[in-house]
């Protein structure tokens, strides 16, 4: 079927901007339940390994608070996108039918042409920095992965290079109709992981948990804490095409609910026990913390497995972005190898330069997944819900026609929620950028100053890191 601009079949009721909405005859749609588990798939994954040492800098309870502020916050703006679409549906009937660009299209609707723009910019710089951050992550626990079993250490910048060769051919396969396989598989592989890691940990309990030491409170951790937060709970970027693949969407609220239920099921025995248990022996990673090498390589597998497969899905929205705006051609071509293969490699090139996943993951949270998951909802939300009381009809509402016609509950609800949003990603943001360039900043894989390490550690608990549980040697030489 050939794809048609929504305006071009159906009049704008306040607008004589064109939509950029490309839509198909409508399908049965999926239930609430089938919904919130593709909320589990989207957001489950990254979080899991890193959570544990968010909530170690940002001080036990106080890390504890945030991730419930956090979630419950998500939560609520998960709600407000399912509301949004709804109106949407009911203001214009041409929503009805499946929209391939649902998030901008709801900035179009709400403030304007503008908006727009700025939303496709904020997704795209998303699913970029996401795909070197998975990139990143891939070639480390890959590399560990080898490194453990073979007593070989690659480099985790030689993985990065041969992940990206093994992978460039998966990214040239032309882009299935339905990525939900590929995203539940990912998730399976999570929940997977979890149990391994729960295992693990549980293991090291009797040995580590007695001798686990806490840092005081340090606010600047604190700080870094923040954006690992908000990437884990930050999956809104893909809700909206979720709820218009809803059989109802105005039922998303329950969907959003179980989803970050499902979540949360799976974040927080890793998050408590993995900080109960280890305290400031944490790294970067949960998994390198197990004592357990069977147990730490399986879990490693998993993890594995789900980022290159997120990865792989992620990286296919940006290609076919690309390829639209050049005009290419659908099938395979010589056109479609040079796009994605340009793409791949300003990804590996960011990845390489920037060699360590940590403070490039705090950016994120702290930019576009504050602004996606947080700021963005609850201003297309306000501006719809005026539309709906406005009785002019006479078109896009000012910011104060909007702050008028709002309810003030709810109108303190979203201010809330956006001055949190923006207070969180702007200090997260300077102190994840001054990590970069100052205090955590490793040297680029292609400059003079890095070198490969020959040796690491089995990352035993304890205050020194000098303690195992299975009685093995803390410090291991690698060839």
């Amino acid at each position: 079927m050939r794809s048609l601009e929504c305006a071009d079949s159906i009049p704008l009721l306040h607008s004589n901007e064109k939509s950029d909405m490309q839509f198909k005859q409508p399908k049965k749609g999926i239930n609430w339940v089938i919904a919130a588990a593709f909320i589990v798939a989207d957001m489950a994954g990254g979080g899991v390994v890193t959570m544990p040492v968010a909530l170690l800098k940002s001080g036990g309870l106080i890390g504890g608070l945030v991730i419930f502020v956090v979630a419950t916050a998500f939560c609520y703006t998960a709600h407000l996108l399912g509301e949004n679409w709804t109106i949407m549906k009911k203001r214009w009937p041409e929503y009805s039918s499946h929209c391939r660009k649902p998030y901008p299209e709801m900035a179009f609707r709400a403030i304007g042409p503008k908006a727009r723009l700025l939303t496709v910019g904020t997704i795209h710089a998303m699913l970029f920095g996401v795909s070197v951050v998975y990139l990143l992550l891939s070639a480390k626990i890959i590399n560990n992965l080898i490194s453990s079993l073979m007593s070989f250490n690659i480099g985790e910048c030689r993985m990065l290079v041969a992940l990206a060769v093994v992978l460039f051919p998966v990214t040239l396969l032309k882009s299935p109709q339905d990525f939900w396989i590929a995203v539940v598989l990912a998730m399976v592989t999570t929940v997977i992981a979890v149990i391994l890691i729960v295992a693990g940990i549980l293991k090291d309990h009797g040995v580590c948990g007695v001798n686990a030491h806490f840092p005081l409170f340090n606010s600047e951790e604190f700080i870094m804490s923040l954006g690992i937060f908000m990437f884990a709970f930050g999956g809104h970027a893909v809700f909206p095409t979720i709820i218009n693949d809803m059989r109802r969407p105005k039922e998303f609220t329950k969907s959003a609910f179980l989803g970050f239920l499902g979540v949360c099921i799976l974040y927080l025995p890793v998050t408590v026990l993995g900080y109960a248990v280890y305290g400031d022996s944490l790294t970067d990673s949960i998994i390198s913390s197990i004592q357990s090498k069977q147990i730490q390589e399986a879990a490693n597998l998993f993890i594995a497995a789900h980022c290159v497969l997120t990865l792989t899905i992620t990286i296919n929205p940006l290609n076919q972005e690309l390829e639209n705006s050049l005009g290419l051609p659908h099938g395979f071509g010589v056109g479609r190898v040079a796009v994605r293969a340009f793409i791949l490699s300003s990804v590996t090139f960011l990845a390489l330069s920037i060699p360590s996943f940590g403070p490039l993951l705090n950016v994120i949270g702290g930019t576009t997944v504050a602004l996606t998951s947080a700021v963005l909802p609850c201003l297309f939300s306000m501006f719809l819900k005026a539309m709906e009381r406005d009785v002019t009809k006479a078109g896009y509402l000012s910011l104060a026609q909007a702050i008028k016609l709002t309810p003030w509950p709810r109108l303190i609800a979203n201010f809330l929620v956006i001055v949190l949003a923006i207070l969180f990603g702007t200090v997260t943001t300077i102190s994840a950028w001054k990590d970069l360039y100052v205090s955590e900043m490793s040297a680029p894989c292609y400059s003079m100053n890095y070198h490969i390490t020959i040796s690491q550690t089995n990352h035993c608990c304890g205050p020194f890191r000098n303690i195992s549980s299975i009685g093995e040697t803390c410090y291991v030489h690698l060839k």
